[in-house]
């Protein structure tokens, strides 16, 4: 049955930006690990974080009205559940999935221009930096993955393999799922060079050096490290175009030890692309942020391995989002 909308819904839906800016810029200005553990007023703050008095106790009062914050008299404070979700001095904050967040509404705010152009939007850089932003993303990803890699690893069930390689895993998670689901296996994690002491530093906490080789370089352009069993490819699909995927499916084919196999990690749609919705609203996030990526299906998918030189493609989880898992077999000479 079709949604009977109101006005008012309609009205909230493009009103809906307005609390995500103020949590944004929150974040941004790390207004709640300043706060956290000391209350302080405005003009305190301002001169603390460099910024204009007006505009710092508008945003302030904003986050105070979203319950972010409470203030007292002149004094604005972080309550005790706020500081443990967005304060840096919290072991389980969520600040890199927030910022990272905060960069893709900067985005999708010119999905109307993208729209007509077909162009990917123009990156604007938070007021945190290029490469702050950068590590945002790796720990966003991580901070996404983390709870749930054992439970998807364990859907893979039985694993046998012997080298696994983690193309694009800078976080490290899976990485960290797949050797403590394997534990006399070892990995190769490939990602671009700036992103790879993210990944060691995280290797390094888990106790896993030994057992990780960590390789620099980019998988458009440079030649996938060779010899491993089983190749990884989470979240990766997407920000590529079909015919991006069947070069990417080729090298990893060419990688691979025969008899090797591929599990992809990602999206997985119906074939009228609208459902799961998630995964519809995630393709918009690629049409803003990426020349060609989105979201695919399964036969999408089968197709394109097959492409590639894989053999027995199969649907092996179906996820309402990101953790669906297709895996298939390098064809045996």
């Amino acid at each position: 049955m079709a949604r009977n909308w109101t006005a008012e819904e309609v009205e909230g839906v493009a009103r809906s930006f307005q609390p995500a800016c103020v949590l944004v810029a929150g974040a941004d200005l790390d207004v709640f690990s300043r706060l956290d553990g000391r209350a302080m007023t405005a003009s305190a703050l301002a001169c603390e974080i460099k910024s204009d008095l007006r505009a710092t106790t508008i945003v302030l009062d904003g986050l105070v009205a979203l319950e972010l914050l409470a203030k007292q008299g002149g004094n604005y404070s972080v309550p005790a559940d706020v500081g443990r979700l967005l304060s840096e001095k919290s072991n389980d904050n969520v600040l890199p999935m927030i910022r990272h967040l905060g960069n893709c509404l900067r985005r999708w705010a010119q999905l109307s221009s993208v729209t007509q152009t077909g162009r990917p939007a123009e990156r604007t850089a938070s007021i945190r930096g290029q490469a702050a932003d950068q590590a945002a993303f790796i720990g966003a990803m991580h901070k996404f993955s983390d709870p749930v890699a054992a439970e998807v690893v364990s859907r893979l069930q039985p694993l046998e393999f012997g080298c696994l390689l983690d193309i694009g895993g800078a976080s490290g998670t899976w990485t960290i799922a797949f050797l403590q689901a394997v534990p006399q296996a070892e990995a190769t994690i490939f990602d671009l060079p700036s992103v790879i002491p993210m990944a060691r530093q995280r290797i390094a906490d888990a106790g896993l050096d030994d057992r990780v080789n960590l390789v620099g370089g980019d998988f458009y352009t440079d030649g996938l490290p060779e010899g491993a069993d089983l190749a990884w490819l989470g979240a990766i699909c997407h920000q590529n175009s079909r015919e991006q995927n069947r070069v990417l499916f080729s090298r990893i084919h060419g990688a691979l030890k025969d008899g090797g196999s591929v599990i992809i990690r990602d999206v997985v749609m119906d074939p009228s692309h609208t459902s799961p919705p998630g995964g519809a609203l995630f393709a918009v996030n690629m049409l803003v942020a990426t020349e060609g990526g989105g979201t695919y299906t399964f036969d999408e998918y089968r197709e394109d391995l097959c492409e590639a030189g894989f053999e027995n493609a199969e649907l092996v989880h179906r996820d309402e989002f990101m953790n669906s898992l297709i895996r298939a077999k390098k064809t045996l000479p």
